[in-house]
């Protein structure tokens, strides 16, 4: 894989690179999928200490259909590893297929739209050289999070076959989107088709299996998840899923070097439409033209956590079933009432949804990044457009983007809600509910802002960090009883649990407050530093 005129010259080099380049993200990746697990095994050996207890989850969770479609088959849940297996494994896909996406994505797709590609090209780099070393180092940290996975959880009291077999699982699901993402980032030319392609085929898996689970039929073998879930680890821990999970992704990368030979360099085997001749008035402002590079990401994003809401609401029927007679389950929710379990479960979910909706504002105000990295924002500031005007369209974006999914939330909640409880109020509560976030979520974006400003370079590290950590804060600070002021660190946590407590004024002035002086500082940041590409 070295000198020569080979096709795959200077893999070698272009794999310790990228190794070097994601050598702080990587293993945040791995690190995340690996608490998580060991984190619901923790509270699930908590949760669930008596036969009894096991026995009233089984019965709550394993006929009901959205808890199946959201998790998987309700395999081995007479075990608490079973249970830990069922309730973690589709989240813990989910990051390792997102790991796998953003990695390929980056080494590939990213640098030839950049036109780094074009550079190593340039030298003594063969053809299939850049996408060898992003398939090789994507399956490293796919085999790397297996590994962990299965050390950790072993470590944490449960059996060590079926914890490693959970991992090679989740490992496989990521090897599968390695080879997925080889082949889309040779079909189309943007670095955010990419995202969106393999984002639904995602979408797609995971609803073939969710069918396929809930009937019990064949058509969860037509969906990548279920073939990794097929192993139902503690309980089968069969590996011959695991070899069609193999054979699928080395096809799927074969199949990406035969289309790599069929493109040109900076282009994909689809082409884009040509352009109007003129551009649309909307087109012609700094904010027009925001709305239009983020319109894509922000109807997915709005549409999802939409559909998110609905989901969530459809399930809070069962939580009363499901851990009212459950002490352990109930301390996690605060020790409410039976009658409050509902409202408490509520809060949580928008918790979540608000974090997501974090995650959102963060991708839209570093797009702003990706603009100045990408040689087009210095076009722009060439002309009569301003650096405030600039970013704060990209900002403003971010913001209403970012509360306008948090409503839809809540709206949809909301509605659903009414349809079980035949009240109307209902909806007004759960909009109100879903809003009160959105002053933590813009602090969150105000993080991202302050890091484009004042060190670009580093910003889209830093806050992808930021976001983890305040995850992490918000999710499990209260199980695993961290301090008060760890959990002060994440401003989600400073938001009343609505609609189980009362709504005070306070935490979203200082919240709003907090996101204004981040915002202050990263465009006086921008306004005095030099534009930094690459």
């Amino acid at each position: 894989m070295s000198g020569g005129s080979s096709t795959l010259a200077g893999t070698g080099a272009l794999f310790r690179f990228a190794l070097r380049r994601d050598r702080l993200r990587l293993p945040v990746w791995i690190a995340v999928g690996t608490f998580m697990v060991v984190t619901q095994s923790v509270s699930s050996q908590a949760l669930y200490g008596t036969p009894a207890d096991l026995a009233a989850y089984r019965a709550s969770v394993g006929s009901n259909a959205a808890t199946i479609a959201l998790a998987g088959p309700p395999v081995g849940l007479d075990t608490v590893a079973g249970a830990v297996a069922f309730e973690i494994s589709a989240t813990v896909m989910l990051i390792a297929a997102l790991m796998a996406m953003l990695t390929v994505t980056r080494h590939t797709r990213a640098d030839e739209e950049a036109g780094r590609t074009e550079l190593l090209r340039s030298a003594r780099v063969g053809r299939h050289a850049p996408l060898l070393a992003a398939v090789l180092l994507s399956s490293l940290a796919c085999v790397v999070l297996a590994l962990a996975i299965g050390a950790a959880t072993t470590a944490s009291g449960l059996p060590a076959l079926g914890s490693f077999v959970l991992g090679a699982s989740v490992g496989a699901c990521g090897l599968v989107f390695t080879g997925i993402t080889a082949v889309a980032a040779q079909a189309t030319g943007y670095t955010r088709s990419v995202y969106g392609l393999v984002g639904g085929l995602f979408a797609v898996a995971f609803v073939l299996r969710a069918i396929g689970d809930i009937e019990g039929n064949w058509v969860v073998w037509t969906s990548a998840i279920g073939w990794a879930q097929a192993t139902h680890p503690f309980t089968d821990d069969a590996v011959v899923p695991l070899m069609l999970c193999l054979v699928v992704a080395a096809a799927l990368v074969v199949a990406g070097f035969a289309l790599l030979d069929r493109r040109d360099l900076g282009s994909g085997l689809t082409q884009p439409r040509p352009g109007r001749r003129a551009a649309r008035r909307a087109l012609l402002s700094p904010l027009g033209l925001a709305v239009r590079l983020h319109r894509g990401a922000l109807i997915a994003w709005t549409v999802g956590l939409g559909l998110l809401g609905v989901v969530y609401g459809a399930l809070a029927d069962s939580v009363e079933t499901l851990i009212g007679e459950n002490e352990q389950a109930l301390a996690v929710f605060g020790d409410p009432d039976v009658d409050q379990l509902v409202d408490a479960y509520l809060g949580t979910t928008f918790a979540v949804t608000a974090l997501l909706a974090s995650s959102y504002a963060v991708s839209a105000v570093l797009r702003a990044r990706a603009e100045e990295s990408g040689d087009r924002a210095e076009v722009l500031l060439a002309t009569a457009t301003s650096r405030p005007a600039w970013l704060g369209s990209h900002v403003l974006v971010a913001l209403w983007g970012s509360a306008l999914a948090m409503a839809v939330a809540g709206v949809t909640t909301g509605l659903v809600r009414v349809a079980q409880t035949g009240e109307w109020a209902a909806l007004g509560r759960m909009v109100g509910a879903a809003v009160s976030y959105i002053p933590a979520i813009w602090v969150v974006a105000g993080v991202a802002v302050a890091l484009f400003g004042l060190l670009p370079r580093q910003a889209a590290a830093m806050a992808w960090t930021a976001v983890g950590l305040f995850l992490l804060i918000t999710m499990f600070a209260e199980s695993f009883d961290w301090p008060g002021w760890v959990s002060d660190l994440s401003p989600i946590t400073w938001i009343p649990t609505l609609p189980l407590e009362e709504w005070t004024l306070a935490p979203l002035l200082g919240l709003a407050a907090v996101a204004a002086v981040l915002l202050a500082a990263g465009f006086t940041g921008f306004r005095r530093r030099d534009i930094a590409l690459g």
